[in-house]
């Protein structure tokens, strides 16, 4: 069944409420890292939630409604990261260039998915499967907007910003997405991280140089 976006019966908005659908989606992970979503059953959830079944249907109609938000927090959480990674290198860096930067952040990237390798196979898998075109959507536009944003201190032209910003998120998913889905134990992270800074770099080698920074020695908002 495909669901168009995050379906929660009921919002949290007393602080004990949030507190227990929090603890019903880290549950469910925790039961996603020992095996698929299809083995996982809502019993198995709430008990290990500590609450009763009734709890679960008092915020989800289905365990898919579940999945979809467990697969936003994992999207909108990355981003965060990144946001802030890239945040940070900014700030302490006296002069860093674009090609540096985007080393920088793929390989922290690719280290907070390989630290939960089996969870994020798990996510791509279930994005395609639960998620419609609808919420994908939502998530692709979530994360080229990321890249829009980290990509402000280096091109300032709108237009080629947002372009740089598809293609460096088609880049990072595409590699990442395809070879977890594959492989949901694959070895070869320092391999892979090689082949997608190859790809980076050669679209920003690309790019018109006189519509770049190539070097920030500033602290731009981002």
């Amino acid at each position: 069944m495909k669901i168009s976006a995050v379906q929660a019966r009921r919002k949290p908005r007393q602080s004990r409420a949030k507190l227990t659908q929090e603890a019903l989606q880290e549950s469910f992970v925790r039961l996603l890292h020992e095996r698929s979503a299809d083995e996982i059953t809502i019993r198995e959830i709430t008990d290990l939630a500590g609450v009763g079944l009734g709890t679960f249907y008092d915020y989800f109609s289905k365990k898919e409604d579940l999945i979809a938000l467990t697969i936003h927090r994992q999207v909108k959480n990355n981003a965060e990261d990144l946001k802030n990674y890239a945040q940070s290198l900014i700030r302490l860096s006296t002069n860093l260039t674009l090609q540096d930067y985007l080393e920088q952040i793929v390989h922290f990237q690719i280290q907070q998915i390989q630290a939960q390798q089996f969870l994020w196979a798990q996510t791509f898998l279930l994005e395609r499967q639960v998620s419609s075109q609808d919420a994908y959507q939502k998530h692709y536009q979530l994360m080229t907007e990321l890249w829009n944003d980290l990509l402000k201190p280096f091109i300032q032209q709108e237009q080629l910003r947002q372009r740089s910003a598809l293609n460096l998120h088609r880049i990072s998913y595409g590699f990442i997405s395809q070879t977890l889905l594959v492989n949901c134990h694959f070895k070869d992270w320092e391999g892979l991280t090689q082949d997608i800074l190859a790809a980076a770099q050669s679209f920003v080698g690309n790019l018109n140089p006189a519509v770049i920074s190539h070097e920030v020695s500033r602290k731009p908002d981002i």
